[in-house]
């Protein structure tokens, strides 16, 4: 939707303003802040058409006006200024907090870099383990009772427990353990999920249905340490953010989101599809749980693979321009970091 600049600017003074104290910002103070030579009529009317397009909204208890999601949106993405920071001097404040012999320890430093510098809530999701898996085997326990043996690639032996509507003999299962081990050894779950689909309609039915269950099982035994793939510093700083703290069901909200952190992942999946900083406004990305938080991020790599994503997690009401650069480096050093192992 496009604005004119009268209507830009003034919205980018409205949501900075808002921003820096959080509180509705009206007419008169719009019109020093924006610079603009505009009466105050003027002013009320360009106001009027931004709630109108759904860029500000207008607080009953008060006469000013304050961002939505949607204005926050078109904020970040137009008419951000983002910050000049001294880069080289911040990655020499980062570079030795990212220096450690374990990955793992790297990894925990950056979330605590995150939100010591942000001071909110710095998140990062830990690099995928790779699925692919050496060989499989099915074991009969009992009728319609099958154990599923996964060996991965690293030696590494997972179990999970099938229950099925047919009743298979041994032989059956050494027929269809064979069939996955010969033809898909070596590739991960989900690639096999996706061949399976064009290539079982060859066989007999009940033998489709077997393996299509001991995929999506061993897919979910790969990926069953998923709550343990995100690691998360600071959240007690979002205590003493009023926006997220003010109410028994935002904090509630909050911690829920911490304690699962499925969402998390889900969110923290999506952007590491994505390059470069991604900003989700809650209200607006239903990946985000609360209204009033948001959450800026950007994807790492190891030796030029993207392999996971870190972040901050915030206020709605935060000063992006600032938070933005944070990210983006710790992207950039974490990347560096662990490529060096």
């Amino acid at each position: 939707m496009q604005l004119d600049n009268r209507a830009r600017t003034l919205l980018k003074a409205l949501v900075e303003r808002y921003i820096a104290d959080g509180q509705p910002v009206g007419s008169r103070a719009l019109s020093k802040l924006s610079g603009l030579e505009l009466s105050p009529a003027t002013i009320r009317n360009i106001m009027a058409d931004l709630e109108e397009m759904g860029f500000v909204a207008s607080p009953h208890t008060s006469a000013g006006r304050v961002p939505t999601p949607r204005g926050y949106r078109m904020f970040v993405d137009t008419l951000l200024t983002v910050e000049t920071i001294n880069e080289s001097a911040l990655e020499g404040r980062l570079q030795h907090r990212l220096q450690s012999s374990s990955p793992q320890k790297i990894i925990t430093n950056a979330a605590q870099v995150l939100s010591s510098l942000s001071q909110f809530a710095g998140v990062v999701m830990t690099p995928k383990r790779e699925s692919a898996f050496q060989q499989i085997e099915f074991l009969r326990l009992s009728e319609k009772r099958i154990l599923l043996v996964i060996v991965d690639q690293g030696g590494d032996v997972q179990n999970r427990m099938l229950l099925t509507e047919v009743d298979y003999t041994p032989s059956q299962l050494t027929q269809a353990a064979n069939y996955i081990n010969q033809h898909y050894a070596g590739q991960s779950f989900d690639q096999v999920r996706l061949r399976l689909q064009n290539e079982l309609r060859q066989l007999r039915d009940d033998m489709t249905v077997l393996m299509q269950a001991a995929v999506e099982a061993g897919s979910d035994a790969m990926s069953e340490d998923a709550d343990n793939n995100v690691v998360i510093s600071g959240e007690r700083n979002l205590l003493s953010v009023t926006d997220l703290s003010s109410n028994m069901n935002s904090l509630r909200q909050l911690f829920d989101m911490f304690e699962q952190k499925t969402g998390l992942l889900q969110l923290l999946d999506v952007s590491s599809k994505a390059t470069g900083v991604q900003i989700f406004i809650g209200g607006e990305s239903q990946l985000v749980p609360m209204d009033d938080m948001s959450i800026v991020t950007a994807p790492y790599e190891v030796n030029g693979r993207i392999v996971g994503t870190l972040g901050v997690i915030g206020p709605t009401r935060m000063a992006y321009e600032r938070v933005i650069p944070i990210v983006d480096i710790t992207a950039k050093l974490l990347s560096s970091a662990l490529s060096q192992h």
